[in-house]
């Protein structure tokens, strides 16, 4: 989307991770002078960075954006000085047993607002003038004001801006959001922010309270969570039913704009993965239990996502032959496992005490000979675009819960999850 013509801000950004410094380098590009710090030191560079990342337009690489931009990195106190506007973009994590890689524990948390609370404490100590800190961290309902604020020193202007991008497009959803969302606790804060962001977007700004703010961000990203469960429960469906084709029945779905909403995120295969809509879930979740609501929604959709995915192990157990999953990036063409759903799959199988072949050309960073295996179940867990030509052993079978290897390898069965046929170049093993 067009821009207004840019008029130059003095910008901050606190925490350089997968969404701050995307960020950052944007604003940096379309003209503001920005400023930007780190605890991780190596973090504060202009060099590759080994998660996949593109740039404004999607599709080309990152890092070549990163080397020109006109960033530069400092201290936390030289960062503070600087900026009229602070971008707080500090990791409020979830332990490891909560990312979505594994089975969900019984027990349930919230996020884990350390890093959150002490950089702003920290922001706090060395502010000398007022200052607008927006925080994107994304946290639940009451968090800034329960622990964020108290921390706060009365120079420290606060809004609540989380941003609606994904890992690998980071820059080019900065660019062209649906809309910009700012939670408002200081009206003057909220003017600057949204005055930055005209340079940035020409979407529209949405303001509401800095709780319905951090509400609507994790709302936002459960919501594609119970897509995804919708979509894989009709390819469940279709799977067991002759002559049915999921393909077919949610391609009506997307259709039916005026009620449904949008077809994003209603094409059936694997659960949800990534760094926000897990962890997410299970952050909700904990919430539900927490203000005690009659009905745990969001315990329904993650144990919905745990259940599909032992639908698929149970599938791929049908077949006498070893085990395999291709591709265990949380989505096709990156190489970020965080949440991956495959690697759920793989952590069911090794219950069962199955051995699991895992292999990624995205993650691995290796070509493989996998025709000179044994013959193996392969179940396809991310949708590259290499595995449609992929050579692999004769006598194996290939689970493909995305309906999209029309030609299958010599020698091999294809099985196409919720599809209307199996496609054989071989003898289905028994």
């Amino acid at each position: 989307m067009a821009a207004q013509s840019v008029t130059s801000m003095r910008v901050g950004f606190i925490g350089l991770g997968k969404l701050g410094l995307p960020c950052a380098v944007t604003a940096a590009l379309k003209g503001h002078d920005v400023v930007g710090y780190d605890h991780d030191s190596s973090a504060m560079t202009k060099s590759p960075r080994p998660y996949r990342e593109t740039g404004p337009d999607g599709t080309s690489p990152f890092d070549p954006f990163l080397a020109e931009s006109p960033i530069r990195f400092g201290t936390l106190r030289q960062v503070i000085d600087h900026a009229e506007i602070l971008f707080v973009a500090v990791q409020t994590p979830h332990a490891p047993q909560y990312e979505g890689t594994s089975r969900l524990p019984e027990e349930r948390a919230d996020f884990d607002y350390s890093h959150l609370v002490a950089a702003m404490g920290a922001i706090s100590e060395a502010v000398t003038r007022p200052v607008v800190v927006a925080i994107i961290s994304t946290v639940l309902p009451g968090t800034v004001r329960r622990h964020v604020l108290p921390v706060c020193s009365p120079h420290v202007k606060i809004c609540y801006t989380p941003s609606f991008i994904a890992m690998g497009t980071t820059m080019k959803d900065y660019l062209n959001p649906e809309f910009v969302l700012l939670g408002v606790e200081d009206p003057a804060a909220a003017e600057k922010v949204s005055q930055y962001f005209s340079t940035i977007t020409s979407a529209a700004v949405y303001r509401t309270s800095v709780e319905s703010a951090e509400l609507i961000k994790v709302a936002y990203n459960t919501y594609i969570g119970m897509k995804i469960v919708f979509a894989n429960s009709i390819m469940e469906i279709c799977h067991r039913t002759e002559g049915a084709d999921v393909d077919d029945v949610m391609g009506a779905i997307k259709m039916a704009h005026r009620r449904l909403i949008s077809p994003s995120y209603l094409d059936a295969g694997m659960g949800d993965g990534g760094g926000c809509h897990p962890r997410d879930n299970i952050a909700m979740s904990w919430l539900a239990r927490d203000l005690n609501l009659s009905f745990d929604f969001f315990d329904a959709l993650m144990t919905g996502r745990e259940k599909q995915t032992e639908w698929l192990a149970d599938l791929m157990c049908e077949y006498p032959l070893p085990k395999a999953i291709l591709g265990y990036s949380f989505k096709p063409n990156s190489n970020i496992t965080v949440g991956s759903p495959a690697l759920l799959l793989k952590s069911i199988l090794e219950e069962r005490g199955h051995r699991v072949m895992l292999y990624d050309p995205h993650v691995d960073g290796r070509g493989r000979g996998l025709e000179e295996l044994k013959p193996h179940v392969f179940l396809i867990g991310t949708k590259h675009p290499e595995f449609v030509n992929i050579k692999l052993p004769e006598g194996s079978v290939v689970l493909d819960p995305w309906r999209y290897l029309s030609s299958p390898p010599s020698g091999v069965t294809v099985v196409p999850i919720g599809g209307k046929k199996r496609v054989d170049s071989g003898t289905r093993p028994t």
